[in-house]
């Protein structure tokens, strides 16, 4: 969950604020055990701010101890400019709360203290009633100002530049700078290639055996050798240097075609990067995007600071006009995780054939196939309209169905692919005419509330895609 500070404001007149600091203390309590409750830590300032230094004095104590989100907190009249003060020494997003008591005039307090922040164009959100009627949407709040702030301070490691000429693909470094405060480091692909080759042979040779026992491997002696096999171990141990070298937060690696004609495809080390886990057991979920796409990347690692679990990443491939589905498919790309959904390797992987690259890839290595498992899930991009992003978000399902069907289905694009059928909440013809990228990403359940809160954090537009 997220670091919230609660900063309460009351009246400025001694004589008045001796009267109610109870009254204040005890619907503070109550709001600071509801928000903690819902797993969030809280910090709670040392004192209502009941005048001018010391507005200043705890909102500078809040700030300092890293909050997500402040909350501030109406509960009696408050003077609007203990608000400005605290506003002054807070950089994070403001959420106002009030009670709607008819004796303590919260409600007022707090209609002054924000139409002072709308004066001076400080965003804010404002809500009124129990803590049990706003603690859900502090949460969510909460959550977005949380993954928005991840970003700020964080590394993009590109592998390569821009892959088979795909602008969507290639973001400005500028941009991404200024808007989500991320660095972005270069990185030659020669760079995997090196490493992979002057890796631990007994390393790789172990993440062989471990796939082998646990996946279905259908080695063809041609594209889909041992030695392949081990080549592409090689590049994901050749990428966890990388990335624990360089401090790369994310990142993502170009591939096509240099690597897939002339080394192996990526799929291996691409699908395991983004796995809760790898052969040598549990870890930590780190986003690489296929075809090193920017805006895929940046919208997968959003993503994975909202919900917690891994990302996936996909062409949006085909659709299926009978069965108003879509089949979201990209070569190896896809976690290994989204098979069973589960944290247990062996439940995933016994769901997981590792076929033979297909001819788009003639250095050969192993496709990492899987059908990903059904529930709903959350469907988003980052994209970009004339230079300004937006945010694509859509609800969804993935479907599954029987063995033949779903062999069926799989084998009108490319069976040897990983493949999530996804059924959205958006006609054919609005996507089509409208989604910004021929890439798409998903997380399990319903997040739009916190992408449609980054969306007003960041100041970017919000395309949202319903069949309203």
């Amino acid at each position: 969950m997220a670091r919230v500070g609660v900063i309460s404001l009351s009246d400025g007149r001694d004589y008045v604020h001796s009267g109610i600091a109870g009254f204040v203390r005890g619907t503070e309590d109550r709001l600071v055990a509801a928000l903690a409750e819902a797993g969030h830590d809280v910090v709670r300032a040392s004192a209502p701010v009941s005048a001018n230094t010391v507005a200043t004095s705890v909102a500078r104590e809040v700030e300092a101890a890293g909050v997500d989100l402040t909350v501030l907190h109406y509960c009696v009249w408050a003077f609007p400019h203990f608000t400005m003060l605290a506003a002054g020494a807070l950089s994070g997003p403001l959420v106002l709360v009030a009670n709607l008591d008819p004796v303590q005039p919260g409600m007022v307090g707090m209609l002054a203290a924000g139409g002072a922040l709308d004066q001076i164009g400080r965003p804010h959100t404002r809500l009124w009633g129990d803590p049990s009627d706003v603690v859900a949407v502090i949460g969510t709040r909460a959550r977005a100002a949380a993954a928005v702030a991840k970003l700020r301070g964080s590394t993009f490691g590109r592998i390569g530049g821009r892959p088979m000429g795909m602008n969507t693909a290639v973001a400005n470094t500028d941009q991404w700078q200024r808007q989500f405060g991320i660095d972005v480091e270069e990185i030659d692909q020669w760079e995997i290639v090196r490493r992979a080759e002057a890796a631990d042979p007994v390393e790789k040779r172990g993440a062989r055996e471990w796939l082998e026992r646990h996946a279905t491997v259908r080695y063809d002696g041609v594209k889909l050798t041992p030695e392949l096999l081990e080549r592409q171990a090689g590049s994901y141990v050749a990428m966890r240097s990388l990335i624990d070298e360089g401090s790369l937060d994310f990142t993502g690696i170009k591939g096509q075609p240099e690597l897939t004609q002339h080394f192996a495809t990526m799929d291996v080390a691409e699908a395991f990067l983004n796995d809760p886990y790898d052969w040598n057991g549990p870890k930590e979920t780190h986003v690489c995007a296929t075809e090193a796409d920017m805006d895929g990347a940046l919208t997968m690692q959003l993503m994975k600071h909202l919900s917690g679990t891994p990302v996936l990443f996909a062409d949006v491939r085909h659709y299926h006009a009978d069965r108003d589905i879509w089949d979201l498919c990209n070569s190896g790309q896809h976690a290994t995780w989204f098979a069973a959904r589960s944290d247990d390797p062996a439940e995933n992987l016994a769901r997981v054939t590792l076929h033979p690259a297909v001819f788009f890839f003639p250095a050969g290595g192993a496709s990492v196939h899987h059908i990903a498992a059904p529930g709903q899930m959350t469907l988003a991009r980052l994209t970009r309209l004339d230079g300004r992003y937006r945010l694509q978000l859509m609800l969804g399902s993935f479907e599954d169905y029987d063995a033949a069907t779903t062999s069926a289905l799989a084998a009108q694009s490319t069976p040897e692919w990983p493949h999530a059928f996804a059924r959205l909440d958006a006609p054919a013809s609005t996507f089509l005419s409208r989604f910004g990228a021929n890439h798409i990403h998903a997380v399990p359940g319903d997040h739009r509330a916190e992408l449609r809160a980054v969306c007003e954090l960041v100041g970017m537009n919000l395309d949202e895609f319903t069949r309203g």
